[in-house]
């Protein structure tokens, strides 16, 4: 089943969202990775934080609370670097770097879906 990354006026920002498993799938996130398929990003439940070792791509960050508002956003998180704790973060959205830039701000609201 695909899973859907909207914002609330409908715009789909990733068509194809996976989902974390497990303290290891958290740990491991997109680590190794040098790119993603088109539309494709990875959300990290429970999450106030990340890290980019051993990534090999910069990456777009959405820090969201538990309602899918966002509470925080990096763009273009660079490979090597860690995030600062985000209060009120719930889980995090990853995706390629250029994929939420101008499109996502802090406040929106977002849904997950089919």
């Amino acid at each position: 089943m695909t899973v859907v990354l909207k914002k609330e006026n409908g715009e789909v920002l990733l068509e194809n969202l996976k989902e974390a498993q497990g303290f290891m799938g958290r740990f491991k996130g997109l680590m190794g990775k040098t790119s993603l398929p088109d539309n494709e990003g990875l959300r990290i439940t429970p999450c106030n934080s990340i890290h980019c070792f051993f990534m090999r791509m910069n990456i777009d960050v959405l820090f969201l609370d538990e309602n899918l508002c966002v509470v925080h956003t990096i763009f273009d998180m660079k490979p090597w670097r860690i995030s600062k704790v985000i209060r009120g973060a719930k889980s995090v959205v990853e995706a390629e770097s250029g994929v939420f830039q101008g499109k996502v701000k802090v406040g929106d609201c977002l849904s997950i879906g089919t």
